[in-house]
C-alpha cells in the first residue's frame, strides 16, 4: 500500500479539487466515505476502507478526519476551496512558529506570513514540528511569532483539532527569526 500516494490523492480531493474525484464536500469540509472509497479504488488500486482507515490514523500530521459514525471524511485544515470547518477561536499561547525556508524570508519579513493560496495562516505551537514543515522545502528557517500580542490587538486565533493553529496574517512587526 502507497499510504504517501493515497494521503495526497486525498489531500487534493479534499483541500481544493474535490471535483477532480467527482466528490462534492459539505459547507462544512466533509464528503461522503463511500464516494471517497469509490474514487480512490480507481485512482489507487488495492485501495479499500483499511487502507484509508490506515491513512487517517497514522497520519503524523494527522491531515484527515472520520465523522463520528465514519460515514464522511474531511481534511482538517489546507482549504484552497470554500468551506467553515467550525475551529474553536482560542487564545494562543505567547509564542507559536512558522517553519520555512530561506528563499521566502525577504518577502515574508517585508509583508508578514499571508495564507497564499489557502484560508490560513498554519502555525505550530512548538519548534520540533515547525522544524519538520520548513525542512520538506530546504533549510529550514523557523520564525517567531508573537501570538499572544497579535491576538491581544484583535487578530482571530483557531485551534484545530490536531493542534494546528489558524490565523489569517501575521504582520511582519509579530515576526522575529529564531537564532
Amino acid at each position: 500500500m502507497d499510504k504517501v500516494r493515497i494521503s495526497k490523492t486525498l489531500s487534493f480531493w479534499l483541500r481544493h479539487k474535490p471535483e477532480a474525484a467527482g466528490l462534492s464536500l459539505s459547507s462544512d469540509g466533509w464528503a461522503d466515505i463511500d464516494a471517497v472509497l469509490a474514487a480512490l479504488a480507481s485512482e489507487v488500486p488495492g485501495c479499500g476502507w483499511e487502507e484509508l482507515v490506515m491513512v487517517v490514523e497514522t497520519s503524523d500530521k494527522q491531515r484527515f478526519e472520520l465523522s463520528g459514525d465514519a460515514a464522511r471524511i474531511r481534511a482538517r485544515q489546507g482549504h484552497s476551496v470554500d468551506v467553515d470547518l467550525d475551529w474553536p477561536q482560542t487564545k494562543p499561547p505567547e509564542r507559536l512558529y512558522h517553519g520555512t525556508v530561506a528563499r521566502f524570508l525577504d518577502a515574508i519579513l517585508a509583508e508578514g506570513l499571508k495564507p497564499m493560496a489557502r484560508h490560513h495562516v498554519h502555525l505550530s505551537g512548538d519548534l520540533e514540528t515547525a522544524n519538520k514543515v520548513a525542512a520538506r522545502r530546504g533549510q529550514p528557517v523557523i520564525l517567531v511569532v508573537e501570538a499572544a500580542e497579535l491576538s491581544a490587538a484583535g487578530r482571530p486565533f483557531l485551534l484545530t483539532s490536531n493542534g494546528v493553529w489558524l490565523v489569517d496574517h501575521v504582520p511582519p512587526e509579530h515576526l522575529s527569526v529564531l537564532d
